[in-house]
This record gives C-alpha cells, structure tokens and sequence, in this order.
C-alpha cells in the first residue's frame, strides 16, 4: 500500500505482518480524501485504531497540521514511527499514542483537546444479524466522550464491514456513505444538543 496524495504521494507504507492489522485499501482512501477535499489542508487530525498509520500520515501528507495517532500494539506504533521517517513528512505535528483507542477518547476528552477530524477504521466485527453490533465500529459510535473530541464543524470517519449493521445513536449525524467490496466508511457529524442540529456543514 501507499500513499495516494499530497506531498509524499506514491510512496510506499510498510504494513506489520499478521491477522492484527487489517490497512484501509488504497481505492477506499482515495474516495474517503476525494469527499473530504480541502477539509484536510491545515487540519488537526485524529486517527484511532491507527494499525499502520496510513489515514494520519496520509492527511499529514495533502496538509494536516497535526497529526495524533492511537495504536494499543507497540510493535504496530513503531512501524507507524518508521512509516512516517520513510515519508520524509516534518518531525513537528506527528505524535504517536501507544494505548488502547477508548482509554485515549477519554484521556483526549479530559484534556479538552479539539480535533477537526476524527478517524478510525478498526477490526471488522462479526455478522450481527438479529442483534445489536458489538464491534469497535459500534461502541465508537456508543463512546459518549468522542463527540466532545469535535472542533466546531468536524467530521468523525467511520470504517465498518459491511456485514456489521450499526445503529446510529442520536448523537451522530450521517453527511455520507462510501462503499467499496466489504467495506463501509460513514462520514459522521456530532448533533448540536442545544439546538437538536448538526454543526455547520461543509
């Protein structure tokens, strides 16, 4: 896999070994960094789940400020570290969190940091026919620290398998779907409790 864009486009991410990491193909971020357009460019990006780091190093490429990527795998972070020397990316703006995602949700939300996009594409849960989802995707979306996590206006992108019916809590807001294979990526708003709106779109 690679980098599909910006100033480090082409070249190559180097992915661990093993059943752990599961990278968002090329072809699916390439339509998630088409719907997201210049929305990257200066942003503070969040990415979760970070696995080989290619959603964080890719915003970093087409512009990001910054850049925190969550990998509870020390081995995974170290090839995340790695990935982003090999891209020549700047040292500044990059930091790299090595805990479990939803311990970081609630140490980011403690901290009242701000994000304008949050992004996380974890492992595929199992087929949920005839009942709730237990996936990562689902208890994201349940997490009722990660709104707060949301500049004003930010977007919060959600990969899922397609077999993983998720329910979508009123605290969230669909913008967009994209569908490649077995894969579904959600592009997601936090609902405004004050006014029972979404933020300011794009």
């Amino acid at each position: 896999m690679r980098i599909i864009g910006g100033t480090a486009g082409g070249r190559i991410l180097k992915v661990p070994k093993g059943l752990g990491v599961r990278p968002t193909p090329d072809l699916v971020r390439q339509a998630i960094f088409n719907s997201l357009g210049e929305r990257v460019i200066a942003a503070c990006v969040l990415e979760l789940f970070g696995g080989s780091g290619a959603l964080s190093l890719e915003c970093l490429s087409r512009g990001a400020q910054l850049a925190v990527c969550v990998e509870k795998s020390a081995k995974h972070a170290a090839y995340i570290r790695d990935n982003h020397r090999q891209l020549g990316l700047p040292d500044r703006g990059f930091l790299v969190r090595v805990q479990d995602a939803f311990v970081g949700i609630q140490q980011v939300a403690a901290s009242a940091e701000k994000f304008d996009l949050v992004m996380a594409d974890p492992p595929f849960g199992e087929k949920n026919l005839g009942k709730r989802s237990e996936s990562f995707s689902q208890q994201l979306l349940d997490d009722p620290h990660l709104t707060s996590l949301l500049a004003s206006g930010g977007l919060f992108v959600l990969g899922h398998a397609k077999r993983d019916q998720l329910e979508l809590p009123a605290h969230w807001r669909e913008r967009k779907m994209l569908k490649h294979g077995d894969s579904i990526f959600r592009i997601l708003m936090a609902v405004n409790e004050s006014s029972g709106d979404s933020a300011t779109p794009a």
